[in-house]
């Protein structure tokens, strides 16, 4: 196939390439396990950090969630999370400061999590019945192994159905005439 004019071959044929009998969404692909997903590495802190020290480090890695472990390594025990959600409602609303604030006081202690042996049904499961967007994976000494998150989940799904996500149209969405806020 001929390149676009930006010197790229056209996604028709990588799509055309795909062999359409391998792409089927059933219960083998939830059985996977979640060594198909590209996780990433932790970001761990000790319950005596500081919330603002979390805060940056949330920010400079683009994630939603920090580890907290005894030490602040990856090599104990696994004993919170912080989150994004937790700035909001345990932070902001009450007026706290986060400056001062260790994470110890404003985590979510002994945290649900799936070993490292779990499947994509298994994490799926628990974001859906818990209603979390990240789910600590650890290995039998309940030492952080990685984090799954959401988008982790569904780049996994895109990945895996291209055609079937990448080409839908986009939705429609009526907006008011004044847009105020997020």
């Amino acid at each position: 196939m001929a390149p676009d004019r930006d010197g790229h071959e056209a996604d028709e044929h990588y799509f055309e390439s795909q062999d359409k009998g391998t792409r089927v969404f059933d219960s083998g692909l939830l059985r996977e396990s979640l060594d198909v997903l590209s996780t990433h590495k932790p970001l761990v802190f000790a319950g005596t950090d500081s919330v603002t020290d979390a805060m940056r480090g949330m920010q400079r890695e683009r994630t939603g969630c920090v580890l907290i472990t005894e030490d602040g390594t990856q090599a104990t025990r696994l004993i919170g999370v912080f989150t994004e959600r937790d700035v909001l409602f345990r932070i902001v609303d009450r007026g706290r400061n986060p400056m001062t604030l260790p994470l110890s006081e404003v985590m979510t202690p002994d945290p649900e999590t799936l070993p490292n042996t779990a499947s994509v049904a298994r994490v799926l499961n628990q974001m859906a019945i818990g209603g979390f967007r990240h789910v600590p994976v650890v290995d039998a000494e309940m030492r952080p192994v990685y984090l799954v998150s959401v988008r982790d989940v569904v780049q996994f799904l895109v990945e895996f159905f291209p055609r079937e996500v990448l080409t839908l149209p986009p939705p429609r969405r009526k907006f008011p005439p004044t847009r105020e806020g997020a």
